[in-house]
């Protein structure tokens, strides 16, 4: 039967807190275990069903208990529950902006971290594809991908229909996905053929006025044009910027896979270099949300006596969370060029679970005679969810309403702080219109 919903002293009128992840615990792993917990967290979230509609993961569960022999959680074959772990991407909005029994409520709901200790047992297991392994690769994909003789032939590769049929046998990815664009000329290849900065940037109460770029996989091999355009405008407002000395994937793409080893790795790998740069005095940023999440959130919880992590934790910033923090202590410069006009804003997931506001909106609405219209839903990109052959259908139905509102918003420009939800969204528009990331706006705005 399911649990009473009822409300407690101890409920969800407390702040949220997050409980750190117990993953080397060999209980974690315990498959047993593992089901019985599954099955509780069921069967409140069937009583509950307030998150019907953040993601496939909710819908695909009430529909396994609604056509059960007992119409409860108790009916659903253990098998099926891995058919709503498949549909978790791990976005967090549930437990950030929905579910009421969070901790400190008696209850103890961790839906996305619960997901995530399922696919964790499942990769243990051997049970991962090779096709989900390969495509969270992404820096080896990345570096292979941007061979300069090799890059032409992938990116062509990637607009054949021939070729596109051959990834969807091979790999099982959706010919009708939108898949990114390699460059040989990476981030890192420009930024060191840049002039150096001579800028000095005063530091505030928060912020202290330099900073190291984590530049990321995607915003070295895929999009470098959005790092440049981050320097520009930091250099602009007289806050010097410096890469980090080298980096690898944040561990984002094996999180989500439940890969936690790999993860681990990448700790080990980027935590000493970026902790090397807040000890030289830098403050930490990087252009992509769900790698600023990586280092705010999820190694924070995985190692949370780490007082190298928490120190990263600390010191990383969004990129307009950083400019607002400047402006607020009046360090930004408004001397814009060129309006905006309207803008239709798409705000990523795992921009929305950091819960520092609508950064990006306020700094763009600092552009004289713009007007930004957030648009708070999932595009339905989420990862490698929307490439794959089974979900790909299932995401752009996600990202449906958010089409419909840039679509209706006839703005001057669509964008969004994540690059492939900003792709995603082009996919579901279809009239050839480009996403214009935040970072290029607001150069654009400043005239440089």
């Amino acid at each position: 039967m399911s649990a009473p919903i009822k409300p407690t002293q101890e409920g969800s009128l407390q702040a949220p807190t997050r409980h750190p992840l117990n993953w080397k615990s060999p209980e974690f792993y315990d498959e047993e275990k593992l089901y019985k917990e599954l099955e509780r967290v069921y069967d409140i979230c069937h009583g509950c069903r307030r998150c019907v509609s953040l993601c496939n993961a909710f819908p695909t569960l009430f529909d396994l208990v609604d056509e059960s022999p007992s119409m409860e959680v108790d009916g659903v074959r253990k098998a099926d529950y891995w058919k709503v772990v498949d549909h978790c991407y791990l976005c967090d909005l549930c437990y950030m902006t929905k579910c009421p029994y969070v901790p400190p409520h008696q209850w103890n709901i961790d839906f996305p971290h619960l997901m995530l200790r399922a696919k964790a047992v499942h990769f243990r297991k051997g049970q991962t594809r090779t096709r989900d392994k390969i495509l969270s690769s992404t820096d080896t994909v990345g570096k292979l991908a941007g061979i300069p003789v090799v890059v032409n032939m992938v990116n062509a590769a990637n607009k054949s229909p021939a070729m596109r049929g051959v990834l969807k046998s091979v790999l099982g990815v959706h010919p009708g996905a939108i898949v990114p664009e390699y460059h040989s000329d990476t981030l890192r290849k420009r930024a060191k053929r840049k002039a150096p900065t001579t800028t000095v940037a005063e530091p505030t109460e928060q912020t202290r006025g330099k900073v190291a770029l984590f530049a990321t996989c995607y915003g070295n091999y895929n999009e470098p044009h959005v790092g440049e355009d981050l320097i520009a405008v930091f250099e602009h407002n007289k806050i010097p910027v410096t890469l980090v000395e080298k980096e690898q994937c944040c561990g984002m793409p094996k999180l989500e896979l439940g890969d936690l080893d790999a993860v681990a790795r990448a700790k080990e790998a980027n935590i000493p270099m970026l902790a090397k740069m807040v000890d030289a005095g830098y403050d930490l940023v990087a252009p992509v949300p769900s790698c600023v999440l990586m280092f705010k959130q999820e190694l924070p919880l995985m190692y949370p006596d780490d007082a190298e992590v928490q120190k990263v934790k600390k010191a990383i910033f969004d990129p307009f969370e950083y400019l607002m923090l400047r402006h607020k202590a009046g360090k930004l410069r408004t001397d814009f060029k060129t309006t905006l006009g309207k803008i239709s804003y798409h705000v990523a997931c795992h921009l929305r679970v950091q819960n520092i506001g609508l950064k990006t909106r306020d700094a763009l609405q600092l552009v004289p005679d713009t007007q930004v219209e957030p648009i708070e839903r999932c595009s339905g990109h989420n990862g490698t969810y929307a490439v794959k052959q089974e979900f790909h259908e299932t995401s752009m139905k996600i990202g449906k309403p958010v089409v419909q509102r840039v679509q209706q918003s006839n703005a001057n420009h669509y964008s969004s702080d994540c690059p492939m939800a900003g792709h995603h969204i082009e996919n579901g528009l279809k009239d050839g219109r480009k996403p214009e990331h935040p970072l290029s706006l607001l150069r654009k705005a400043y005239g440089i």
